[in-house]
C-alpha cells in the first residue's frame, strides 16, 4: 500500500505540510526590517541634503554608496520575502498582475539561492567600493580582509550557480 493512500499517514502529512505556515511570522518580521531600512534610508538622505554644502566629493560618494547599499539590502529582503513565501509557504496568485516580477513565475529554491548569492555580491561590491574610496583612512589589513571576504562571496556564488547548473542539466557524461 502506498503511503499517500494510507489513512494513518494523512494526519501526519497534514501536520508536516501545514507546518510551512510557521514561516509566516518570519516573513512578517522581514517586512518590519524592510520598514526599518526605509526609515534609515530617509534619515541618511536627509543628512546628505543638509550637509551638502559642506561635503567633499568623496564624502558625497560615500554617502550615496551607503544609500545604494540600503536599497540593495532592501531588494534582497524583497527577494527573500516574496520568493521565500512563494516557494515555501503558498502561492501569491499574482499571475497576470502588471507588477509581478519576471523572476517570480519560475522561482524555486535553487534559483532563489543563486539570486540571493548575486545580491550579496552586489552588496559586498558596494562595501568594497566604499572601502577603496575611503582607503586613505583605512589600514591595509582592513582592506585586505574586506577584499578576501568579497572574493569568498564571489566564489560561493559561482559554486552555488555551478551546482545548480549540474543539478538542472546533469553531468556532461549524460549529454
Amino acid at each position: 500500500m502506498e503511503q499517500s493512500t494510507n489513512p494513518r499517514m494523512r494526519p501526519m502529512s497534514a501536520i508536516l505540510f501545514g507546518s510551512r505556515w510557521l514561516q509566516v511570522p518570519l516573513y512578517l518580521g522581514l517586512i518590519v526590517a524592510q520598514a526599518v531600512y526605509v526609515y534609515h534610508f530617509m534619515i541618511e538622505l536627509t543628512h546628505l541634503v543638509e550637509k551638502l554644502p559642506h561635503l567633499a566629493e568623496a564624502d558625497i560618494m560615500l554617502i550615496v554608496l551607503g544609500l545604494i547599499d540600503v536599497v540593495m539590502i532592501s531588494n534582497l529582503l524583497i527577494m527573500v520575502i516574496v520568493g521565500g513565501y512563494e516557494t515555501f509557504v503558498s502561492r501569491l496568485n499574482l499571475s497576470g498582475h502588471p507588477d509581478e516580477p519576471d523572476w517570480l513565475s519560475h522561482v524555486n529554491a535553487n534559483l532563489l539561492k543563486v539570486k540571493l548569492a548575486t545580491a550579496i555580491i552586489g552588496i559586498s561590491s558596494i562595501h568594497l567600493l566604499k572601502t577603496f574610496i575611503n582607503a586613505p583612512n583605512l589600514d591595509q589589513q582592513t582592506m585586505m580582509w574586506q577584499t578576501l571576504i568579497h572574493m569568498a562571496f564571489v566564489i560561493s556564488a559561482l559554486s552555488i550557480a555551478w551546482i545548480d547548473r549540474i543539478m538542472a542539466h546533469g553531468t556532461p557524461k549524460e549529454h
